[in-house]
């Protein structure tokens, strides 16, 4: 069953492109299709997956318009090792453009109703703010992965984006849910790290992360190279977090989808 999740929060610079990128790396690294999608005009996932977000045939922005359809604008030999759909500057255009068109919060959902089945793994990476794109991609979505620093203002942050996943979920998507939180930039050595940590966990519990993503020079070094972590540097501290990070995704993907069987078997 293809998990969608959107990766996003409304606070800039905690990794939510630096992990959408390496988490989708890594899990195509363990041979799981993997489909990322930028949806910040930046365009930031897509040079950081090593395509020119200046040279696109299709982006995204096409595809919510309805000017192409997402197999058109898929790129399957993206240098990341993943399919991907990339985005630019064009993407701004469409949150005006979106409304005027029909179903506008459900554009992303009907784009992928064709190919989600050609893959175990959807990522979408989103601008660090609530706007219709993100609500796109939330509409679009079964979980949200939410990173965040361990610092005072991002407990403050959090407490407003599960708000705004809750009324997504009454009005647009029954089936959203918080995926996972994952604390990144985390540094052991600072007392409030892990005062805000041990925050996380005693509210969130099991929806926080095992694994951690450590502030790695490597890890921030590889956008600029057009690279994931893992392509850039396979050692580093960054690129073997996010493959933890990996490998305990598809550990919980594995149980939710025992559980829905059982569910399902019991019912028949």
């Amino acid at each position: 069953m293809t998990k969608i999740l959107t990766i996003t929060n409304q606070k800039g610079g905690v990794g939510k492109t630096t992990t959408c990128v390496n988490l989708a790396a890594s899990l195509a690294a363990t041979k799981k299709r993997v489909l990322m999608i930028d949806m910040d005009p930046q365009g930031n996932a897509t040079m950081g997956s090593g395509v020119d977000k200046h040279h696109l045939k299709n982006s995204v922005y096409e595809v919510l318009i309805g000017e192409a359809t997402m197999e058109e604008s898929i790129i399957t030999d993206a240098p990341a090792g993943y399919d991907l759909v990339g985005a630019n500057g064009d993407l701004t255009a469409a949150e005006v453009e979106l409304l005027q068109l029909p179903r506008r919060e459900f554009r992303m959902k009907m784009a992928l109703e064709k190919v989600k089945a050609n893959y175990d793994f959807i990522l979408i990476d989103n601008p660090p703010s609530l706007n219709l794109l993100t609500v796109n991609a939330l509409a679009a979505s079964s979980g949200v992965i939410i990173p965040m620093q361990c610092e005072y203002y991002a407990l403050e942050g959090i407490s407003s984006l599960v708000g705004t996943i809750n009324k997504i979920n009454k009005r647009l998507n029954p089936s959203l849910k918080i995926e996972g939180i994952l604390r990144t930039m985390f540094d052991p050595r600072m007392s409030l790290t892990k005062d805000v940590s041990d925050h996380l966990v005693e509210y969130f519990g099991d929806q926080v992360y095992r694994t951690v993503i450590p502030r790695n020079v490597r890890l921030a070094e590889a956008p600029s190279h057009g690279l994931p972590a893992l392509m850039y540097d396979k050692n580093s501290r960054g690129s073997v977090a996010y493959l933890a990070l990996a490998g305990e995704l598809i550990r919980k993907s594995k149980q939710h989808d025992k559980k829905q069987a059982d569910k399902q078997e019991q019912e028949d």
